[in-house]
């Protein structure tokens, strides 16, 4: 096999294999994008080997993508979603925004389909996945989700398989602990308060807007989107309503910090998060505009779909 017939075999095997690693990727580092990285370096560590040696393709690029995926989970310090979506800037400043060869190069962000990967894994897995450590994140990613052997898992962790058996057996607890709190009905109802205030504020249902908010709801903002020419504080549901009515467009439901919320990005960093909370009356009392770059670097957030 001459090296061009070579090259287009491999493109044609990685491309089939493709969605499968990515959504490998994306169940352990959490980001569409990141995900992409992984999967493309895996692209590129396949071309460059002996593909001779390889006996079974499949699990051979699994092993390399959760490998990437597991250095980068340890590396990270901050994550990004993929994202463009321009026109929020009406909420925050009231003005507009204006924005090697190798095959097969990686395709284009699509946001529909990443938010539909990140909705098919669960709001409640897509969080308490965050709080396990890289390697029980990895070990309950590879064998619960995807069915991988504790043996070939092991060789990614450097472990024994017995000790990588313990790793998602531990995670596993803490998946089932925060299922029955992060899936209850509070969280549930917050949810789909939140969806439709969205919805209100970009189809320009003011009335709508009224119903949902606090006779006392506050909508704060901290120093940076302040900076960027929101008021610091509106108080009252018609101040508040007027502020996102006929906005919000291009906001995206988003889970972080431990609830529901939006979230602006640009060029795919977050810009402004607006954190909302919700009483048990199903009344937004309170929504916080977060801009300031440090907190949303230390934010992980999941983005759903409405």
């Amino acid at each position: 096999m001459d090296d061009e017939t070579r090259e287009q075999w491999l493109a044609r095997e990685f491309e089939q294999q493709r969605p499968r690693l990515r959504a490998v990727a994306y169940r352990v580092l959490g980001s569409a994008a990141d995900a992409d990285d992984a999967v493309q370096e895996g692209w590129l560590r396949l071309s460059r080997s002996d593909t001779t040696e390889i006996s079974n393709l499949a699990g051979w690029l699994t092993t390399v993508v959760g490998r990437i995926s597991l250095d980068m989970l340890r590396s990270r310090s901050s994550r990004r979603e993929d994202s463009w979506d321009a026109g929020l800037a009406e909420l925050v400043a009231g003005g507009d925004v204006r924005t090697a060869p190798t095959q097969p190069t990686r395709p284009s962000p699509d946001p529909a389909s990443e938010a539909e990967l990140a909705d098919s894994i669960g709001l409640a897995l897509l969080v308490v996945l965050d709080t396990l450590a890289p390697a029980e994140r990895l070990a309950f990613v590879l064998h619960d989700l995807f069915g991988m052997p504790f043996e070939q898992i092991a060789d990614i962790l450097d472990r024994s398989p017995a000790a990588t058996r313990q790793l998602a057996s531990r995670a596993r607890r803490r998946v089932r602990a925060a299922d029955a709190d992060e899936t209850g009905p509070a969280r549930t109802r917050q949810r789909e308060v939140v969806t439709a205030f969205l919805a209100a504020a970009r189809g320009g249902d003011f009335s709508a807007l009224l119903e949902m908010l606090d006779p006392d709801v506050v909508l704060s903002a901290d120093e940076a989107a302040v900076a960027m020419g929101s008021p610091d504080v509106l108080r009252g549901p018609e101040a508040v309503a007027q502020r996102f009515n006929g906005g919000a467009k291009s906001a995206r439901l988003a889970a972080f910090d431990g609830g529901i919320g939006a979230v602006w990005t640009l060029r795919g960093e977050a810009m402004v998060a607006f954190r909302f909370t919700v009483d048990d009356r199903d009344l937004v009392t309170g929504i916080e505009m977060v801009a300031d770059r440090a907190r949303l670097d230390e934010m992980e957030i999941w983005f759903l779909t409405a």
